[in-house]
């Protein structure tokens, strides 16, 4: 569930705090002369600041300003990005990097620009590369210097390497450990990666961190925890987040399907299909695959039989369930084993899944089934078009009956 793809996801938390024209423009305030700031005080005028973001982070801010020889090539620097000239911001944040001149702070507000004027194209590896260089240079202000790396962590975490992805979460640990963040729509990002990497048991308690400081968790938050508490083996925890997601959102379909999941894998038949049950009578069920679904729980669960009957024939009724092997098998055998039984039913069912089956064992059982009901001459022909058709466990059984006297 690491973001893939979704540049402007991804983007949202830096750009807005770090990148985005006001705050480019205010960083670049700080590098302009002393004189000029004078002159805006005695105007009565100040330059607004930016929000500190890292209140709590154990890195002392360095106090660098712009090189005065670099400060008409900053300017179109950051006017290119504004602009959204991402190939210019490259080229003239390349010469600014290559310029003698350039301090710690020109060589980071630089590659901070290129490295964003680079993903905005689609060049996630040169993304990655001045992201680095924004840290190795360590001349922006804390808000600068920890988004890049956030999101150079976040870059390193949706890359399909598992070195990459191992670097990225050292990165995000450090994030955490000297920003100070306790920010939840950050530390999702952990529990999400945790989650990615298989990690499920680590990834619970920060994910139940995100959620509890939250005032309005999202319910993907609630679902990605529900997800880890399931793929980590804790089946209870899982069915109480879901539980809980219901009865939350008692009118998303998506939360009622979800806990119905989790009711079958903690072994809730009941549960599970009186919830599927529910949409189904408020007509919320659309989808074959949820049709399966509850004709399903309700064939793995005892005596039964009546409502696997019911949601099947109005699956096919409606169009929604395809008249295939697996329907119609499933249908036959709750015909058989119904209170009371009815056999003709299931024959006529047997008799439309035979031809379907990819094997002819569906037509020996549909045999041994007419012979049983003293239907010998259509138990013979059933079982010829058993052996037939090949595939059998058994064909000796086939025999058996085609050789009835």
């Amino acid at each position: 569930m690491i973001l893939r793809n979704h540049k402007k996801a991804l983007l949202t938390v830096f750009i807005a705090t770090a990148v985005s024209g006001a705050v480019v423009t205010d960083a670049f305030a700080q590098a302009r002369s002393a004189d000029r700031s004078e002159q805006r005080e005695r105007r009565g005028g100040k330059a607004a600041k930016a929000e500190v973001l890292y209140p709590d982070a154990t890195r002392k801010e360095p106090a660098l300003k712009s090189s005065p020889k670099l400060g008409k090539q900053l300017q179109k620097l950051v006017d290119s990005y504004n602009d959204e000239k991402f190939p210019e911001t490259l080229a003239e944040a390349t010469e600014i990097l290559g310029n003698p001149a350039a301090n710690e702070y020109d060589k980071s507000l630089a590659s901070q620009l290129a490295s964003q004027a680079a993903y905005q194209t689609d060049d996630t590896a040169t993304a990655k590369k001045y992201l680095q260089q924004v840290l190795d240079n360590n001349g922006l202000d804390n808000n600068g210097h920890y988004q890049s790396m956030l999101m150079l962590a976040q870059l390193q975490l949706q890359d399909d390497d598992k070195a990459e992805q191992a670097q990225g979460l050292t990165l995000l640990d450090k994030y955490f450990a000297e920003s100070g963040s306790k920010k939840p729509e950050e530390l999702i990002i952990k529990g999400q990666a945790l989650y990615q990497l298989e990690r499920y048991n680590e990834a619970i308690p920060v994910l139940q961190e995100a959620i509890a400081a939250s005032p309005e968790p999202k319910d993907q938050w609630n679902q990605l925890l529900m997800a880890a508490y399931s793929e980590g083996g804790q089946i209870g925890e899982a069915v109480k987040a879901a539980e809980a997601l219901a009865a939350k959102n008692p009118n998303d379909k998506k939360a009622q399907l979800n806990l119905a999941s989790m009711y079958s894998q903690a072994d809730q038949m009941d549960k599970a299909g009186a919830v599927l049950d529910k949409l189904r009578a408020s007509g919320q069920l659309t989808e074959e695959r949820e049709y399966k679904q509850l004709y399903s729980i309700y064939a793995n669960t005892e005596n039964k039989e009546k409502e696997v009957i019911s949601v099947i024939n109005e699956g096919l009724e409606k169009g929604i369930l395809k008249p295939d092997h697996q329907v119609y098998l499933a249908l036959a055998q709750s015909y058989y084993y119904s209170e009371p039984q009815q056999v003709d039913k299931a024959i006529e069912a047997w008799q439309k899944a035979a031809p379907l089956s990819p094997t002819g064992e569906t037509y020996l059982n549909l045999a041994r089934v007419l012979h049983s009901e003293g239907k010998i001459p259509q138990a013979k022909e059933a079982a010829r078009q058993a052996k037939a058709k090949g595939g059998l466990k058994n064909a000796a059984d086939a025999d058996k009956i085609i050789n009835l006297k």
